[in-house]
C-alpha cells in the first residue's frame, strides 16, 4: 500500500489542473472577444451636433479652463453671418485634445454647457507617433452622420459610440430622485434626444440606456446554478458557443475595415 501511495503521489499534485480542466473556461480571447464595457466607461472625446446639423461648441473654452491636466486646446471665432456653424454668437474655431495627457476625469463633458463634448466607450487606440495623439477639430467632430470620425489606429467595436458620457444623464440636480427620467438635455444628431439613465425608481428603460445586469454581463464566471434562466446546461453552453462565435467573426469584420481603411 506504501509503496502504491507513493507511486500516485506525483499525480495527486495535478489534483487542481485536472480539476480545472473541466471546468467552464472564463478567458476572453482578447482582442477577438471583449467583455462589454460599463455604462458609464469614460473614453475617447466627440464634438457633437445638433439634430439640424449645427455645431454645439460655442468656442466658451470652459473645457479647457476645467481640464486637470491641461491638454485641451480652444479658440473661439465670431460665427460667419451668411452661414454660422453654431447656434450662438460664436464656435469653436480650434480644437484639440492631447491624448498623451488626458486622464478622461470627464471634467469637460461636466463644464460644457451645451453637451457639445462627450465621452465615447473608446479607450483602445495608440498611437505611432506623438502628432497623431494630438486630436483636432476635425478628428474629434462627428461627421453628417452623427457618428464618430474613426481613425486608422482606433479599435472602434459595436456599441461604442452609444449611451455617450451616460453619467451626466444619470439622476438629476442636487440628487433630486423625483427628476429620475425627465430629459434635459438637447437631441444629437444621429442619435436624437438619448434616454436618460435609470436610478432605483421605475422611470428606467435599461434597453434604451444599455444597462445590463452583473449576471448577464459575468455569466462566464458564475456557477451553473447562479446562471439566468436559458443559460444553464446544455442549452446555455451553447448560446454561450454561439455568442463567442458571433464576437470572433464581428472583430474580423472590424479588422478587415481597419486595414482597408488603412491601405
Amino acid at each position: 500500500m506504501g509503496f502504491l501511495r507513493g507511486l500516485l503521489a506525483p499525480v495527486g499534485g495535478f489534483k487542481v489542473t485536472v480539476e480545472q480542466m473541466v471546468k467552464p473556461r472564463v478567458t476572453w480571447q482578447y482582442p477577438i472577444e471583449k467583455k462589454p464595457k460599463p455604462i458609464r466607461a469614460h473614453g475617447r472625446h466627440v464634438l457633437n451636433r445638433y439634430e439640424d446639423g449645427m455645431e454645439k461648441c460655442i468656442g466658451c473654452e470652459l473645457c479647457a479652463g476645467v481640464c486637470p491636466a491641461d491638454c485641451i486646446y480652444v479658440r473661439g471665432a465670431d460665427n460667419p453671418v451668411d452661414a454660422p456653424v453654431s447656434p450662438g454668437e460664436r464656435y469653436g474655431y480650434v480644437y484639440e485634445i492631447n491624448y498623451l495627457r488626458c486622464i478622461h476625469c470627464d471634467l469637460c463633458v461636466e463644464a460644457c454647457p451645451t453637451e457639445a463634448i462627450t465621452e465615447s466607450k473608446l479607450f483602445e487606440f495608440s498611437f505611432t507617433n506623438r502628432a497623431d495623439a494630438i486630436y483636432t477639430r476635425d478628428e474629434l467632430l462627428v461627421g453628417d452622420d452623427g457618428r464618430p470620425r474613426r481613425q486608422p489606429w482606433e479599435d472602434w467595436r459595436p456599441g461604442d459610440d452609444l449611451h455617450t458620457s451616460a453619467w451626466m444623464r444619470a439622476t438629476a440636480p442636487g440628487g433630486d430622485a423625483s427628476f429620475e427620467g425627465t430629459v434635459q438635455w438637447s437631441g444629437e444628431l444621429g442619435y436624437g434626444v438619448r434616454a436618460p439613465e435609470g436610478g432605483q425608481s421605475g422611470a428606467r428603460d435599461d434597453a434604451a440606456t444599455g444597462n445590463r445586469p452583473l449576471r448577464e454581463v459575468l455569466t462566464l464566471h458564475l456557477d451553473d446554478d447562479q446562471r439566468p434562466e436559458g443559460q444553464r446546461g446544455l442549452q446555455g453552453a451553447a448560446a454561450r458557443l454561439r455568442r463567442r462565435l458571433e464576437l470572433r467573426l464581428a472583430a474580423m469584420g472590424a479588422g478587415r475595415q481597419r486595414e482597408e481603411a488603412a491601405g
